[in-house]
């Protein structure tokens, strides 16, 4: 079968197409006729060899997928051959390949039926990023009805997705971004404020939108220093939640405030092996959310064929994308 294999770690131009072995079914497994992908930022540090999820090259990367499955494991229930499914399912240390590839040999644990109102380019660009903002919002935060929830970095990945899911969690959500068009996207998915982070302060939106309480949950996507704000911007007693704490940080806040911290790595599952059902259980309630309308992807306008991963990876660090970066067989 074709695929994207990396000899070394390093930039772009490590991607390579080549020939390689068409995966044969196992137990609890099954095949899928990958038709759609996405690149993540964990992706491009994968490929750099910068995170110890990053497999030894040779290495096929890329853990989103969208396809139809080909064949069926042993011992697997609830999925046929046929089937059209998505999940975060390879691209990682310790798994069977990964989705820059015709094919891919996937635990179906980690899999779900996909959403049959879209289309296959534009489930690929939501298992990983749904995963994290289900873990944040609903397993760690649990998020409901009255709450007033921040999330930071309106238009990325897992910002746009966990908009949505505070949102049908119902909860009244604000948002941070750079630019006024990222904003209005923002509220088009369901932000009920969106605010200009280089053009007011914390303590400005604070004050405005919360009476200087501060926010129940805040959501930080971003990391660094934003973190740190994001311990301002929390009322006290409440919760802040990260996906990025690969720093050192004065936590005194935390302690002033009574404040509760969440991180949360959704790789764990993928290169541990445990635990990986709950993967296909949250993109399962995923599929009910975006089938009711109540959750969709953003994907950038620039749309990549399925083999161009260097291609996909360089806009995606670029900076200049809004939304998910995929790649598709269409």
């Amino acid at each position: 079968m074709r695929a994207q294999v990396i000899e070394r770690y390093g930039g772009p131009e490590v991607f390579e197409e080549r020939d390689v072995a068409k995966p044969g079914v196992k137990a609890g497994h099954v095949l899928i006729r990958v038709e759609a992908s996405s690149v993540n930022p964990v992706d491009y540090k994968i490929r750099a060899g910068s995170v110890p999820a990053a497999p030894e090259p040779p290495a096929v990367l890329h853990g989103d997928v969208a396809g139809v499955i080909e064949e069926v494991g042993e011992g697997v229930a609830g999925f046929s051959s046929g089937d059209e499914v998505y999940g975060c399912a390879g691209g990682f240390a310790g798994m069977e390949g990964g989705a820059s590839a015709e094919y891919l040999l996937a635990d179906a644990d980690l899999l779900a039926k996909k959403p049959e109102t879209l289309s296959m380019r534009e489930a690929a660009a939501l298992p990983l990023v749904s995963i994290t903002a289900w873990e944040i919002l609903i397993t760690r935060a649990n998020v409901g009805p009255g709450q007033n929830v921040l999330v930071h970095g309106a238009t990325g990945g897992v910002g746009h997705v966990a908009i949505q899911i505070a949102r049908a969690a119902g909860a009244t959500v604000f948002t941070t971004g750079s630019s006024d068009e990222k904003l209005r996207v923002a509220r088009e998915l369901g932000a009920d404020v969106g605010i200009n982070y280089r053009e007011r302060s914390v303590e400005d939106y604070v004050g405005e939108y919360t009476g200087g309480r501060g926010f129940d949950v805040v959501f930080d996507t971003v990391g660094g220093e934003n973190l740190t704000r994001s311990f301002k911007a929390t009322r006290p007693e409440g919760q802040v939640a990260s996906i990025a704490t690969h720093e050192t940080y004065d936590l005194s806040p935390l302690h002033d405030k009574s404040l509760s911290l969440h991180v949360v790595l959704m790789l764990i599952p993928l290169v541990s092996g445990e635990g990986r059902a709950h993967h296909g259980e949250v993109l399962g309630r995923v599929t009910r959310l975006v089938e009711s309308g109540r959750v969709k992807p953003l994907l950038d306008e620039t749309r990549f064929g399925l083999f161009d991963a260097a291609e996909a990876h360089e806009r995606l660090e670029s900076g200049e994308a809004l939304g998910k970066v995929t790649m598709a067989r269409d």
